[in-house]
């Protein structure tokens, strides 16, 4: 019987990260579950434990280095040597830039990319003593291609690309046995659109195509057991959104200049004041456990056909052509109407 391997996840509480908790669980590991939200944390940990693993539940936030580096003291405390660590927390802020105070876009990125910054720091100057382990950051195709209104995150997003290719470097260079991947999302059916701070008029909403966050989690676990790859995309959406920025840009800058503000809002008003997670979780002490999906559970896909090409790189890249080609296309199509 195989020893059961020691997962930190960050963002554990919600979304994708609370469905990778669940995977993991169903595996028999044992997982340190990262986030500030208490509600959400004790409804991971009783998440992998029905499962079948073990959890530990630390409040974090990742913003704080200390917090991070005492959160991984605490896990192999619990469990032994971290085998995987998966960087997944974020906030973001949904406003035009000029909207976003400075304050606001700073603690957006000291989460969405310091975060993975601490995240990765602390993992690799365990990993790299041992000569084992691997790190999963969890990306978006907003990290290739910037959409209007999230200006904050997209920045985040693109930097995470540009920070771990460069430990991949590193690490090739010193020929370590340590791997680190990226995993390219699209958009994902998470309870962020519901907490998020948000200065539309409207709720705010993933453009579709929107996936569950089970089928990220496959995403994520694909690459945890297979991460001699730079990165993967999931959903045929970030391939073609991908793609289609490498050879269309100013082509899809205009189309997301006519159709950006529209696609990320539903019809539904929304207070100006609602509760939101910048500064503060909105699942802690006194909220409640939002769980792994969003309120989009009526429009998102359990599956993602794309996944299959994703893992099999002999045959993505006709796949990833056809999709760019369809994005393009589209993009042309919104722009003559």
């Amino acid at each position: 019987m195989s020893t059961p391997q020691v997962v930190v996840i960050t963002g554990a509480s919600a979304g994708i990260a609370r469905a990778t908790a669940q995977a993991f669980g169903r595996r028999g590991a044992k997982v340190g579950l990262l986030a500030r939200g208490q509600a959400g944390l004790d409804g991971a940990k009783a998440d992998v434990e029905r499962a079948g693993g073990q959890a530990l539940a630390i409040p974090t936030d990742v913003a704080d280095y200390h917090q991070v580096e005492a959160a991984a003291a605490a896990v192999e405390d619990a469990f032994g040597p971290i085998d995987i660590w998966v960087n997944v927390a974020f906030t973001s802020v949904f406003a035009p830039f000029t909207q976003i105070t400075p304050d606001e876009f700073k603690r957006v990125t000291e989460v969405s990319y310091l975060g993975f910054v601490y995240g990765t720091h602390v993992a690799l100057t365990r990993m790299t003593r041992r000569g084992h382990g691997t790190i999963v950051q969890v990306g978006s195709a907003l990290g290739s291609r910037s959409i209007p209104l999230q200006s904050a995150y997209c920045g985040a997003k693109h930097a995470i690309n540009g920070f771990t290719s460069s430990i991949r470097t590193e690490l090739l260079h010193e020929k370590s046995r340590v791997r680190i991947t990226v995993v390219q999302m699209p958009a994902v059916n998470t309870p962020q659109f519901s907490w998020v701070l948000s200065r539309l008029p409207n709720h705010p909403q993933p453009v579709p195509p929107i996936y569950q966050p089970e089928v990220a989690a496959r995403g994520v676990l694909y690459a945890a057991d297979h991460p001699g790859r730079k990165q993967y995309w999931v959903g045929a959406s970030t391939v073609g959104t991908i793609f289609a920025n490498k050879f269309a840009a100013p082509l899809l800058d205009r189309y997301l200049a006519r159709t950006g503000y529209k696609s990320q809002q539903t019809s539904d008003k929304v207070s100006a004041d609602r509760p939101n997670n910048l500064w503060e979780p909105v699942d802690g002490g006194d909220g409640h456990d939002h769980g792994a999906h969003g309120v989009f559970d009526a429009k998102a896909h359990s599956s993602a056909p794309q996944l299959w090409f994703s893992h099999h790189a002999g045959l993505a890249t006709g796949a990833a052509m056809a999709g760019a080609g369809l994005a393009v296309t589209l993009a042309i199509r919104a722009l003559r109407t």
